[in-house]
């Protein structure tokens, strides 16, 4: 009887040790909440090139402002200090908004202004999160044709975007 005792103990003993251990897990973070909480911030672009040309000098005020919410399909974006000659829509109001929306591989494609019949623009894009003293980093590369807002010839072309936070 006393190893019976001793049994019943070790066995309980043992299925309080499997289950203390148990917490309520979280679901899985998608790839696309990872990408967008990499994006969500606001970039400066120290490199910009159109067809291989450098052309920093006008960017010095450019700054890409990406933000939305895990819950969402289509998120926002914000440009300011573009220049005059910009692939980048003015946008409406003073915070020229826009949107933007993950493309089939959201690891690296995005497409802005999605719902848009004359503006929507894929884009090709990576992402590193900010380590130790080395800052965050996006690339963008797109080619745009110019669809309006601008003078077409002096913007159209393929651009490469580097932005750090």
């Amino acid at each position: 009887m006393k190893a019976f005792r001793i049994l019943i103990t070790i066995i309980s003993l043992g299925v309080v040790l499997t289950y203390s251990g148990c917490s309520k897990s979280s679901p899985a973070e998608t790839t696309q909440e990872k990408q967008l909480k990499l994006l969500s911030q606001t970039w400066k672009a120290p490199t910009v090139s159109l067809g291989g040309v450098d052309q920093t000098a006008s960017w010095t005020s450019f700054q890409l402002t990406v933000s939305g919410t895990a819950t969402g399909t289509t998120y926002n974006y914000a440009c300011t200090g573009r220049p005059p000659l910009s692939p980048w829509p003015a946008g409406g109001g003073a915070n020229n908004l826009g949107t933007w929306s993950f493309g089939t591989d959201p690891v690296t494609q995005i497409i802005r202004d999605p719902s848009s019949a004359t503006d929507t623009l894929p884009m090709t894009y990576t992402v590193t999160a900010a380590s130790g003293t080395t800052k965050a980093t996006l690339t963008i590369d797109f080619t745009f044709a110019g669809n309006g807002y601008t003078r077409v010839s002096s913007v159209a072309g393929a651009w490469h975007f580097v932005f750090s936070n």
